[in-house]
């Protein structure tokens, strides 16, 4: 039998990333290096924005406050999140009014 990561493995790429003058080499699917490209950039920016300010030093600290300031958005979003939050759960509450129906019509459809 086959072993998944064996397979995985064979469509992954080692990607060169550089983080506030560091350079990493990270495994990646082919399909989402530039997707860990953007995400690197982004990662290095706000690593130097934290920098920039002055009160934090040491690589460690500032991954660790970025690390946090990232996790904290990706929870709790911002107010335009909660609007895109909403706009989709009305979008999936219609959807499932229809299947509702669909499915209810159907049933009656099969009693006839």
């Amino acid at each position: 039998m086959a072993d998944d990561n064996s397979t995985n493995s064979e469509n992954s790429t080692s990607v060169n990333i550089h983080i506030m003058g560091n350079e990493y080499h990270v495994a990646s699917p082919e399909s989402e290096i530039e997707n860990l490209e953007v995400a690197a950039r982004a990662l290095d920016k706000r690593m130097k924005e934290i920098k920039q300010g002055g009160k934090i030093v040491g690589l460690e600290r500032i991954a660790v406050m970025a690390a946090l300031n990232l996790s904290y958005e990706l929870m709790f979003g911002d107010s335009t999140s909660a609007e895109e939050t909403d706009a989709i759960n009305q979008r999936i509450q219609k959807i499932q009014e229809k299947i509702d129906t669909a499915l209810a019509s159907t049933a009656q459809t099969e009693l006839i």
